[in-house]
């Protein structure tokens, strides 16, 4: 089968790699109808994340057709179309039963790894590093889904690839985000980043109640998108000071919750912009903090700092004191896809939300290098690609 395949840094090639078997009885082989490029899977493509090997299936948004099961697999059949969640989770460890399936207990198999980086494992995951397993990737013709009791969910008649793809995590990371904001009436929500995941926080924040939604970026496409079809008041941080501006937008007291939606790229600007590039440069520092600095400087007292951006490991010049002396409340973590798929698409058959109006660009699986270029460059206003095998 064809499949992107990782060689190094911003190298992604699509090659002929063999076909995924089944190897446990509650696997499943889905043939890949639509899948697509996440922002964190640039992570990747830019060589920040640490186990990745050449020859790497990578992409972990995806679904199609069910072409063959495990035989304790019966909730679904031959034929099922499927969206599956990027983490990978076995449904009935402690985790799973707290409904926090992206830190499963069983499903991780490198798990003494992912330990020495963080303390405990996370859950495995899709095409992304050996860290989280070492799992083949969904940007391919077909991928061997471990756990098919557990993770598909069943994409009913009368809706397009289009609509549910991105119930695979970018939708579900968007919600988590703004549900993890305690949002009440009158609500102001703040939200660095205007890629997918941060169109779908800012979606989401008015769905859960906010009152107005401040949308932070620089890319004009994405500030224009944000305006347009999230409805959200916009701010270019490159052209304003966006603690002054957040500030006078609150009356002095800051938004009452503030979402980092860009995680460790962030783009900086002056002396700790520089400062961040050269740490990570030096390999001194793994991320660059930028966006997270702003938002929990910004947040009111008391207020909440929810972080769906994606980190990977250690982080300079956080300002912790400003959290413990402010009372701020820090919640994040990979999205517990599995929780949110099925009263998310109730939403989406309601007509509540179109997951489908972030996507500005449709290829096929042999331009993934040109997907992943454009993309990383945000070149051709690209701000989310969908890829048919």
């Amino acid at each position: 089968m064809r499949a992107a395949v990782w060689h190094g840094k911003r190298d992604v090639r699509v090659d002929n790699v063999p076909d995924p078997e089944i190897i446990n009885p509650r696997d499943a082989i889905v043939k890949v109808s639509s899948t697509a490029i996440c922002g964190s899977d640039l992570h990747l493509y830019n060589g920040f994340v640490p186990t990745m090997e050449k020859g790497d299936i990578i992409g972990h948004e995806f679904m199609g057709e069910i072409v063959e099961v495990g035989s304790e697999v019966r909730n679904l059949k031959i034929g099922d179309r499927v969206v599956v969640p990027f983490p990978i989770a076995c449904g009935s460890c402690f985790f799973c039963n707290e409904q926090l399936y992206s830190v499963c207990e069983n499903s991780n198999p490198n798990a003494a790894m992912a330990e020495k980086m963080w303390g405990h494992s996370p859950s495995g995951i899709f095409g992304y590093s050996h860290l989280t397993g070492g799992y083949a990737g969904g940007q391919a013709e077909y991928v061997r889904v471990p756990f098919a009791d557990v993770g598909p969910i069943k994409v009913p008649e009368g809706l397009t690839d289009e609509q549910v793809l991105f119930l695979s995590d970018i939708l579900p990371t968007g919600y988590m985000a703004a549900e993890a904001c305690d949002i009440k009436p009158g609500s102001v929500v703040a939200v660095w980043g205007c890629g997918p995941v941060g169109q779908f926080a800012i979606q989401s924040a008015y769905l859960l109640g906010a009152e107005r939604v401040i949308a932070i970026d620089r890319f004009p496409e994405r500030l224009r998108m944000a305006r347009e079809i999230s409805k959200a008041v916009t701010l270019d941080y490159e052209e304003v000071d966006i603690a002054a501006a957040l500030k006078e937008m609150t009356g002095g007291r800051g938004p009452d919750a503030c979402i980092d939606a860009v995680g460790m790229e962030a783009h900086g600007m002056g002396m700790m912009g520089a400062y961040d590039r050269v740490k990570q440069a030096m390999g001194a520092e793994t991320d660059r903090p930028v966006a997270l600095r702003q938002a929990l400087m910004a947040c009111r007292n008391g207020g909440v700092v929810s972080i769906p951006g994606v980190y990977g490991g250690f982080l300079d010049k956080i300002p912790f004191g400003s959290i413990m002396n402010r009372s701020l409340t820090i919640r994040t973590g990979q999205t517990h896809v599995h929780r949110y798929m099925r009263p998310l698409l109730e939403r989406i058959q309601k007509g509540e939300i179109d997951p489908s109006v972030v996507i500005t660009h449709r290829m096929s699986l042999n331009d993934a290098p040109h997907g992943y270029d454009i993309f990383c460059n945000k070149q051709d206003e690209c701000i989310k690609i969908v890829m048919k095998p």
